[in-house]
Parts: C-alpha cells; structure tokens; sequence
C-alpha cells in the first residue's frame, strides 16, 4: 500500500464512519475498486483515528460523565456502557461469519440499499421532540441493539444508531450525538481487540499506517461538526438518495 492510498482511504473512513453511508461497506467498495490490499492493522489504525475525532470533539461531554458529578451525567455514561454490549456481543460472535459472507460488492450494495429504509420511517415516524436528559434505559438499549445490526457491511453503524434515536423521540442533532458518543466504547473495544491480535501475529507498523490514521482523525473530526450543523436544519433524505444511487452504481459495476 502506498502513502496516498492510505491517506485517500483514512479520508474515506473519517468521513463515512459519521455519515449514515457505511464506512465499511465504502472501505470495501474502495479496496475492491481500485485494487488496493488493506491488512487488519491498517484498518484497525484508521479506526483508532476516527475514535481519536470522537473523543476530542465531544471531549467536554466525555470530562462532565468521566467525573461523575452531575446525575444527568452519570446516567447518561450508565446508558452508553449498556447500549454498547449488544453491538459488541454481535462483533464478537458474528466477526468471522460476516468476514466470509457479506464482503462482496453486490451484498454491499444490497444493504446499502435495503438499510435507507430506517432512515425514511425515522424522518416520517420520528416525533423529534427530546434531548438526551430525557432519554429513558429502554430506548437507549434499543439504540444499542439496532447498532449490533452495523456488524454488516453497508448498514452504517451511524445511520442505523441514528435513525433508532430519531424513532424513540430524540431531534437529529441529539440522535447524531448519542450515535457519535456511542461509538467510542465500541470502537475502542475493536482497536484493542485486534492491536492484541496484530501484536499475536507479530505484524509490522509502517509509514501509510499512520497516514491514514491521521486522515481518518481530520476528515473525521470535520464531518463531526459538519453533520452536527446540518441537522439542525435538514432531514436524512440526502443521504437516503446517495445509498441508493450508490448501490445502483455498484449492481452495475460488479
């Protein structure tokens, strides 16, 4: 892998991890397309950047819940700890299954196109009146569930998490930051699950590994505070458009 792949697709996972486009299914797409040989350790380096984007952005949020003052607070990092062991439960279990099933273009682009539907009854269903304070257990651990459903290349683990938050009541902006908040225990459960992994079969870091770590943190932390800001005044049906013209391309190209 050379330095500019590794940067273009650090790019890639930055911005599509917090689009509700699937970061996997597009690293996929990307590999497959342009020919390029990702190893396991360089994916779980452009994971550990875009970690690195929600803990700086949100990293006033994540200080109020570290030091357990606030009772709002506390409850809301009680929710996150919850809402993560359904999705990690499925990447444990369900890894080597969807590595060998759901990694072609086609079942890519099926779910890509499949998994826009969430995000449409969301926009028609979602009552989009609440913060995160009045998030009840029940829905956070709904949110948690529909995120062990990411596990499968082209859902996206934001839109999914999303769309749920927009379904249980929470406006878009609030869906977007508990989805965000929610993927760093996940993420970082992964990063360190398969460093331990690299470590055991004694890979060797190089150069593009960090490129495209650090592209992953910038593009990541960007779409961040970009996404944030658009959903304060727009729906999900852009994206919903981009997923299917996306899966479309792809059923004719492969």
């Amino acid at each position: 892998m050379t330095n500019f792949e590794a940067i273009v697709l650090g790019l890639l996972q930055g911005a599509t991890e917090f689009l509700p486009i699937s970061s996997s299914g597009h690293l996929i797409l990307a590999e497959r397309f342009f020919g390029i040989e990702a190893t396991l350790s360089f994916d779980v380096f452009l994971h550990l950047g875009t970690l690195l984007a929600v803990l700086l952005y949100f990293r006033t949020d994540w200080w109020r819940m570290v030091r357990l003052r606030d009772p709002l607070d506390r409850r809301l990092l009680f929710f996150l700890v919850l809402a993560t062991i359904p999705g990690a439960l499925a990447g444990f279990f369900l890894e080597s299954m969807v590595e060998s099933h759901f990694r072609e273009p086609g079942r890519v682009a099926f779910m890509l196109a499949f998994m826009s539907l969430p995000l449409v009854l969301a926009e028609v269903l979602g009552s989009r009146k609440h913060l995160l304070p009045s998030l009840k257990l029940p829905q956070a651990l709904a949110i948690g569930c529909a995120q062990a459903l990411a596990v499968i290349p082209g859902t996206s683990r934001s839109g999914i998490t999303m769309a749920t938050g927009l379904l249980v009541g929470l406006t878009r902006e609030e869906a977007a930051r508990f989805s965000f908040l929610l993927s760093a225990p996940i993420v970082a459960g992964a990063g360190l699950y398969e460093t331990l992994k690299l470590f055991k079969h004694g890979e060797t870091l190089i150069l593009p590994y960090f490129s495209g770590f650090l592209a992953a943190f910038i593009s990541g932390y960007l779409v961040i505070a970009w996404l944030l800001h658009f959903l304060r005044k727009h729906t999900f049906y852009p994206f919903v458009v981009y997923r299917l013209i996306l899966a479309g391309v792809v059923y004719a190209l492969f």
